[in-house]
Parts: structure tokens; C-alpha cells; sequence
């Protein structure tokens, strides 16, 4: 994409295409994103995570991405101030992740419309990866710097 034609407005949901799975970022302005990481990367099963605020481009690189507000209609998004603002305070926390329950949709879904979402984990690539690593479908609700 263009970045002079990016349109973006804080508070707006990133979806970003990484192949076979999907990465999820908040816009919070200036160019700049909050998204939560698996490890190292954007993905894992289970196991320690971390929340980053990054320029966009490097989040994004040379994968195709685009503004994904679709579930507004369902849940209403909350006011932009208190989306940023929750969205920067969560910044450099370390949160569990896992696959099925607490990943980047997860975390930005609840964000902007106050409910962890993530219409992702149906799909049967990313469940059959859950099912073949064996992981724990356990939710370990921490949430610590």
C-alpha cells in the first residue's frame, strides 16, 4: 500500500496477511500501532507474549494489510480516547497467549469493542495446528509487566 494513501484513523483495527493466518494491530495515529506478539513472533500456540507499540510499516512490511472494523455492527465500538488510551497503557505487558482464546484479534477486538473476538481461530488450518501441538487450552489470566 501507499503510505500516502493510508487512511487509518486511531482506534481502527489492522488486519495484516500473513498467509495462512492473519496478524491484528490498533492504529493509535502518528504512523503508529499497538499488537500483541506471540514470542518472538506473531504467532504461536501457547506460552508468554508481549504487547508492542511500533510504526506500522514495520509491523506491516511488505504484506498486504487493510482497516477491518467489521464487527462494529455487531458490538459497538467504544469512544477513541479510551480505546488509545487502554491501547498505550498495555504497552510492554506481558500477557498469556494462546491460539484459541487470547491471540492479536483477541487482544485488539476487545480493545475497540469490549469484547475478545477472533473469527480466525475457526479457521481449520489454524485449529488443526492448536489440536497437533497438543497445547492446553487453559487460560492463565495475567497480566504483568
Amino acid at each position: 500500500m501507499d503510505p500516502a494513501k493510508f487512511d487509518a484513523k486511531p482506534g481502527d483495527l489492522i488486519e495484516i496477511s500473513r498467509g495462512l493466518y492473519q496478524h491484528w494491530a490498533l492504529y493509535i495515529g502518528n504512523m503508529e500501532v499497538v499488537h500483541f506478539t506471540a514470542g518472538d513472533g506473531d504467532i504461536g500456540v501457547e506460552g508468554w507474549g508481549k504487547v508492542k507499540r511500533e510504526n506500522i510499516w514495520k509491523v506491516v512490511g511488505n504484506d498486504k494489510f487493510h482497516v477491518n472494523n467489521s464487527l462494529d455492527d455487531k458490538y459497538p465500538p467504544r469512544e477513541i480516547d479510551i480505546i488509545v488510551k487502554e491501547a498505550i497503557g498495555m504497552v510492554d505487558h506481558k500477557r498469556w497467549y494462546s491460539l484459541s482464546i487470547s491471540n492479536c484479534e483477541h487482544f485488539v477486538t476487545k480493545l475497540r469493542n469490549n469484547m475478545a473476538v477472533s473469527r480466525q481461530v475457526g479457521n481449520e488450518v489454524l485449529t488443526a495446528l492448536h489440536v497437533l501441538t497438543g497445547a492446553e487450552s487453559l487460560v492463565k489470566d495475567v497480566d504483568k509487566k
